[in-house]
């Protein structure tokens, strides 16, 4: 809901110095709550707060939806999943995961995908426990800035 905005960006910036990007983390709340909360939103979030609804925000988990060919089914794509460091290992990140384990299933999507930054050894190791597949057969590509104006003709 939009009066959670407040507490998302919070949280994005958290992730952001904790992911060393904080340079690279320049969404306004504008931008968030048009592309959470707006006509077409974007995508979705989950908010862990300790003492349910009223309580302080200790994690979110941000999600969207893409599309496999392959099996003609949408996929769920965790674009971001932090927990604020002194609630770790409680089951918080857990929590998220599954929740949006049961989304993904309730929506029909036949896979449920992220990706992890290779020096995150903590992560990596968490999502090795659940039962996640590293997929190093893919290389992940990225076009921002002046690749994309170039590519697209401007």
């Amino acid at each position: 809901m939009p009066a959670d905005l407040p507490d998302i960006q919070a949280l994005i910036h958290a992730l952001a110095e904790y992911e060393r990007l904080s340079h690279l983390c320049v969404a306004t709340s504008e931008q968030l709550a048009d592309a959470l909360f707006g006509p077409r939103p974007a995508a979705e979030v989950q908010i862990a707060r300790i003492d349910g609804d009223s309580g302080p925000a200790i994690g979110f988990a941000l999600f969207c939806h893409t599309f496999s060919t392959f099996l003609g089914r949408r996929t769920l794509w965790l674009e971001d999943l932090y927990v604020r460091p002194e609630h770790r290992g409680r089951g918080v990140g857990r929590a998220l995961l599954s929740r949006l384990a049961a989304i993904a299933r309730e929506r029909g999507c036949g896979r449920f995908e992220w990706a992890v930054l290779d020096w995150n050894a903590p992560s990596i190791a968490f999502y090795d426990s659940l039962g996640a597949a590293a997929m190093d057969e893919w290389i992940v590509r990225r076009m921002t800035g002046e690749a994309l104006r170039r590519l697209a003709g401007v």
